[in-house]
């Protein structure tokens, strides 16, 4: 019985009755055994709950360098997630740091004859007040007979380009036209990454952010196509530069500028009589780029017939205009609809149709095939499809 009572507490760690009193010799090798200690006669209890701690500290040392395996891995992966997250959210950063200099020189030699940058984008003072310069051509392709009210409107404009742009070591320049190509593109964010943006006639920024963006470093236009406050569709500093197509256009000019009386007649269509515009914002196309435009690209006359005048479109000369200045040509919005769809809009802003286009001076099909071969030559490149 007494045997069967200290077996029953050895194997159950507790005590269920009285023990018979035995030997301390006889007790102390089985208690040894199990992990106890037996001094002054009695069994310590305690030492159980500390064993614990113990082993767990062992079984932590013990895998130390797996735990610190494991948390470096997780912080490898952490931080790879982080990269690859930062270096997709700025898809153009790649042309930041790589500059193509010299490469849309030598591409556009191939397909403008006697390509050179020799000429300035804008009219100059001097060249109309020191020196007379003469033009071979009239207006839009020379300043042939105009060049009183030149004198007298370049007195008050400027000529430069911004600090900001001509001290760029690679400038990349995006065209934005105004088709309908634009509408839902969400290109917004991608065509404010450029350092040069070029914008069209009275084409709308505010309300079209997403799919447009909201930087225009230039906008050009020609009165009728001016919109009536300069001040709400373009930036602070947005270089407003005037396409001359005829004389009546310098003297509209001079007439705001000025605050003289208003001209009224010699347009297709009346242009704002009231132009809130800052003079020293306000440049004056080179006519010398409308040329380019027309008898290189085009392979138009510079004398016409009266009835079957063509000229350029805004947005060729644009592109012409950029392929003069910029280490980088990307555009965007250009093409319109097939001749055969007569319902689809042709402007991203507006609900007018390819048949508005039947009256102009302009041939859109002539065009596409110039900027198709522009891309072909990798000249430009597309931005939304064409």
């Amino acid at each position: 019985m007494n045997k069967g009572k200290c077996n029953h507490q050895l194997d159950g760690g507790r005590e269920d009755g009285p023990v018979d009193p035995q030997p301390l010799e006889t007790l102390s090798p089985l208690l040894a055994s199990q992990g106890r200690t037996v001094t002054g006669g009695s069994r310590d209890e305690s030492s159980g709950p500390r064993l614990m701690p113990a082993l767990a500290i062992k079984m932590i040392n013990k895998s130390r360098g797996k735990i610190l395996g494991v948390l470096a891995l997780f912080l490898v992966m952490v931080w790879y997630s982080i990269y690859r997250e930062d270096s997709f959210y700025f898809p153009m950063q790649e042309n930041k740091t790589v500059c193509p200099v010299g490469e849309v020189e030598r591409k556009a030699a191939q397909l403008i004859g006697n390509y050179t940058r020799d000429h300035p984008l804008f009219l100059q003072l001097k060249d109309y007040f020191w020196v007379k310069t003469p033009s071979l051509y009239e207006l839009p392709y020379g300043t042939k007979g105009s060049e009183d009210v030149l004198l007298r409107l370049l007195s008050v404009t400027s000529y430069s380009l911004p600090e900001s742009i001509q001290s760029l070591k690679c400038r990349r320049c995006a065209v934005v036209g105004n088709g309908h190509r634009l509408r839902n593109s969400s290109m917004g964010e991608t065509i404010n990454t450029y350092d040069v943006v070029i914008r069209l006639n009275n084409a709308p920024v505010h309300g079209y952010e997403q799919d447009v963006g909201s930087k225009t470093t230039m906008r050009l236009f020609y009165p009728e196509s001016a919109h009536f406050n300069p001040r709400t569709e373009n930036n602070p500093d947005t270089l407003l530069v005037l396409v001359p197509f005829k004389p009546m256009d310098f003297q509209w000019m001079e007439a705001i500028l000025n605050d003289k009386k208003r001209v009224r007649k010699g347009f297709w269509k009346q242009p704002p009589l009231i132009w809130d515009a800052n003079p020293e914002q306000v440049r004056i196309l080179n006519p010398y780029y409308m040329e380019v435009t027309a008898a290189k690209l085009l392979n138009l006359p510079m004398k016409q017939p009266r009835k079957v005048k063509q000229k350029p479109t805004t947005g060729l000369l644009a592109i012409t205009l950029a392929l003069h200045f910029c280490d980088l040509v990307h555009i965007a919005g250009f093409g319109y609809p097939d001749s055969a769809n007569k319902k689809q809009t042709i402007h991203y802003y507006e609900q007018i149709t390819l048949k508005s286009m039947a009256a102009s001076e302009h041939n859109v099909s002539h065009e596409a095939v110039a900027i198709k071969r522009m891309l072909e030559l990798g000249l430009v490149k597309n931005l939304t499809y064409f």
